[in-house]
């Protein structure tokens, strides 16, 4: 999110998703009973680590939030109201879910916004979008001990590839940021949630019987 315009609907989707993912992180730390401290580096590693990746990757350094602390705030904050916030949800772990869907479909979009932003072709700025959207998860799975999200049997890294590519052709059918940025979400986010709900998976690899 370099160059933050609060003009811009890719940047204010940014900052949201930013928060969602911060609130995701923070909802392991309160399964894990983890303190205040654990909340903060959760939430925060959790909101930041998709975007960092992706600057990373791009070449852009110093990465945005190190440019941009109010980033960093934003994780903080999340993470503090998650944990005094925690143990009124009666599902930590569905909450969660849906969380990381809202983030997942909007990093997707603001990942693949920014890479176009900078001069990526379309295939990695999607590529770009779906790591946005999914290491974030990742970071925060492993320093928890989690499974990987990624190994979940509904429908995940491919509904990060639809939003992402949804948001590329309709910016291409220049038809606006806005209607492109809203489209892109409904795609990401309406598929993400028929998986969760419906349990929608593709074709699994199955190990050959020796």
């Amino acid at each position: 999110m370099t160059g933050f315009n609060l003009g811009s609907i890719i940047n204010w989707i940014g900052l949201f998703g930013i928060a969602v993912f911060a609130i995701s992180g923070s909802l392991e730390a309160a399964r894990k009973e983890m303190d205040i401290l654990g909340f903060l580096l959760i939430g925060s590693v959790t909101g930041l680590g998709g975007g960092t990746l992706r600057d990373l990757l791009m070449g852009s350094t110093p990465v945005y939030w190190i440019q941009q602390p109010e980033m960093v705030m934003i994780c903080l904050v999340a993470s503090v109201v998650t944990y005094f916030t925690a143990p009124f949800l009666a599902s930590r772990y569905r909450a969660l879910i849906w969380m990381d869907a809202i983030g997942l479909s909007t990093f997707a979009i603001t990942g693949t916004a920014i890479a176009l932003d900078q001069g990526a072709s379309p295939l990695i700025a999607v590529c770009m979008g779906v790591m946005s959207a999914t290491f974030g998860g990742i970071i925060r799975d492993v320093l928890c001990a989690e499974s990987l999200v990624l190994s979940s049997r509904e429908l995940y890294v491919t509904t990060a590839v639809a939003g992402a590519s949804a948001y590329l052709l309709l910016q291409m059918l220049n038809l606006g940021e806005t209607l492109a940025t809203l489209g892109a979400f409904a795609i990401g986010f309406g598929l993400r949630s028929a998986a969760i709900v419906f349990g929608l998976t593709l074709p699994r690899y199955q190990r050959p019987e020796v």
